[in-house]
């Protein structure tokens, strides 16, 4: 349970910096109680389909991942996020990546995608491996 708790802490900082970085990504942060957990229900719906549909993705585009060395998983990643926006629009909650999918899909909601989705692994994996302990990088002698 405190794992999962971590994760959506984890994700929730991810989306935080990267709707601060990335000009079209945007997350609505309030003030009150409400609005952060709203942002915790987003965090947690990015858990829920990195948990679930990332995986089955990455094995559908597995030919394709290895003739492109794995530079799609940028693409998936992406598309990751398009679908959170997608489910954020149809659960009222306060996300989306360019307006999308009120707004058409044009090429700075894939930039915004693309930039955000960077953005998100590299806190999440920095974040990751702080909460760990660094026990990744720990050798036995």
């Amino acid at each position: 349970m405190s794992t999962l708790v971590v994760r959506v802490i984890v994700n929730a900082i991810a989306l935080i910096v990267a709707a601060t970085i990335v000009p079209n990504l945007n997350l609505e942060i309030g003030d009150t109680p409400e609005a952060w957990l709203k942002v915790g229900a987003v965090a947690l719906v990015l858990g829920l389909i990195n948990s679930f549909l990332r995986p089955i993705v990455k094995a559908l585009a597995l030919p394709i991942s290895l003739m492109t060395m794995g530079l799609v998983g940028f693409v998936i990643n992406a598309a990751m996020l398009l679908v959170l926006s997608w489910v954020s629009n149809a659960l009222s909650l306060p996300f989306d990546v360019n307006g999308f999918p009120d707004a058409a899909l044009n090429a700075d909601t894939v930039v915004a995608a693309v930039l955000g989705a960077i953005i998100v692994g590299l806190v999440a994996a920095a974040l990751g491996l702080a909460s760990t302990g660094s026990r990744v990088l720990r050798f036995k002698l």
